[in-house]
C-alpha cells in the first residue's frame, strides 16, 4: 500500500571549513544544544551524531570537524572521520561563512571541500550568520554558489538565532531517501551522557583559557556513577601537553580550575537535567596528540591499522 506522503530519512554530513557555525547550525535543527560552541575555531574534534524526527521524516546529523590541512596526528584522524562520515552520507550540506567568507572562494576553492564535493551525492549549500551582514552580500554569495551547478538549493540562515532553520529542514527533507525510521522517535543522540559531560568539559576549556591551552587539552570522563542517594560523580581527566599548560589549567591556588569545574558543572546539570559531583584532574602527557597509541584510548580510532586497537 502507498502514501502520499512516504516517509523519508536520510544521513546528512554537516561539513565546511573551521568556524563557520557547522555545530550551531545542527543545535539549531535539532532545538536542543547536543554539539558543543564556541568561537574558536576546530572545537568539534569527534563526529556528532543527531537525530530530528517529524511524523514523516528522521534527519540524522553528522556534525563533523572542520576541514583543514592536518599539523599532527590529531588533526590526521580527525580529517579521516570527517570524511568517513561524508563517504557514509545521503546528503551533503555545506556551511559557508556569509562574513568571514562572503564571496565564497575560500569554501568553494578548498581541495578538501572539493573533493567531497567530487561526489554524486546530493549538496546543499548552507549560508550562515545572515544576522550578521547584509542583503546584497547575501545575494551576491547566493548567486555565486548556484553558478557551481553543484548545490540543489541555497539556504541562508541564522544558527545562532535559530532564523530560517525550519526553511533548511524542508530543503533537507526533499532529498532525502523514501525509507523508515532508523531510531526511535524520542531519541535525539546516539553517544552516552559519559561523551557529552567530556565534551561539555572541553567547551569550557575552550572558553576560559587562551592561546594553545584548549587545543593541547583532552578531557576523558574515567569514572561515572549513578548513585541512588544523592548526587552523580564524575570524574574528568583533562590531559594536556606541557606541565606549564597543567599549572595554567589549575591556575594559582586552584583558582583557574575550580571556574572551570563550577562552569562545566552547571551545563553538564542543564544537559543531563539532574544534580551531580564533578571531579576535574590535570595530568600533562608529552605530545599526546601525535601519540598513535594514546589518541587510540581517547577514541581518535585509526581503522586503517588493526595493531591500533590493542
Amino acid at each position: 500500500m502507498t502514501t502520499d506522503n512516504p516517509t523519508r530519512s536520510g544521513y546528512v554530513a554537516v561539513i565546511g571549513l573551521p568556524n563557520v557555525g557547522k555545530s550551531s547550525t545542527l543545535n539549531a535543527a535539532l532545538g536542543q544544544k547536543i554539539s558543543i560552541v564556541t568561537a574558536k575555531p576546530q572545537t568539534t574534534r569527534k563526529n556528532v551524531l543527531g537525530i530530528r524526527t517529524d511524523e514523516d521524516s528522521q534527519i540524522v546529523f553528522l556534525d563533523t570537524a572542520g576541514l583543514l590541512a592536518p599539523k599532527y596526528l590529531l588533526q590526521e584522524r580527525m580529517m579521516r572521520e570527517a570524511l568517513e562520515a561524508t563517504a557514509n552520507a545521503d546528503l551533503l550540506a555545506v556551511v559557508f561563512d556569509l562574513v568571514e567568507d562572503p564571496t565564497g572562494e575560500k569554501t568553494l576553492g578548498d581541495e578538501r571541500v572539493s573533493a567531497v564535493l567530487a561526489t554524486d551525492r546530493p549538496a546543499l549549500a548552507i549560508v550562515n550568520k545572515i544576522d550578521r551582514s547584509n542583503q546584497p552580500a547575501l545575494e551576491a554569495l547566493g548567486e555565486r554558489i548556484a553558478k557551481t551547478d553543484r548545490f540543489y538549493a541555497v539556504v541562508p540562515i541564522s544558527a545562532k538565532l535559530g532564523a530560517n532553520v525550519e526553511s533548511l529542514v524542508a530543503a533537507i527533507k526533499e532529498r532525502l531517501p523514501e525509507g523508515p525510521k532508523f531510531f526511535p522517535d524520542d531519541e535525539i543522540a546516539q553517544e552516552s551522557e559519559r561523551f557529552f559531560v567530556g565534551e561539555i568539559v572541553r567547551e569550557k576549556i575552550f572558553e576560559l583559557y587562551a592561546e594553545e591551552v584548549p587545543y593541547s587539552a583532552e578531557a576523558v570522563v574515567e569514572d561515572f556513577r549513578e548513585e541512588a542517594n544523592g548526587k552523580d560523580f564524575v570524574s574528568v581527566k583533562i590531559f594536556v601537553e606541557r606541565d606549564s599548560q597543567r599549572r595554567i589549567l589549575i591556575g594559582k591556588k586552584g583558582e583557574a580550575i575550580k571556574r572551570l569545574g563550577k562552569a562545566a558543572r552547571e551545563e553538564a546539570e542543564r544537559f543531563l537535567g539532574r544534580e551531580i559531583y564533578l571531579d576535574l584532574r590535570v595530568k600533562a602527557v608529552g605530545k599526546w596528540r601525535s601519540d598513535k597509541k594514546r589518541l587510540s584510548r581517547f577514541g581518535y580510532r585509526d581503522d586503517e591499522d588493526p595493531s591500533d586497537a590493542e
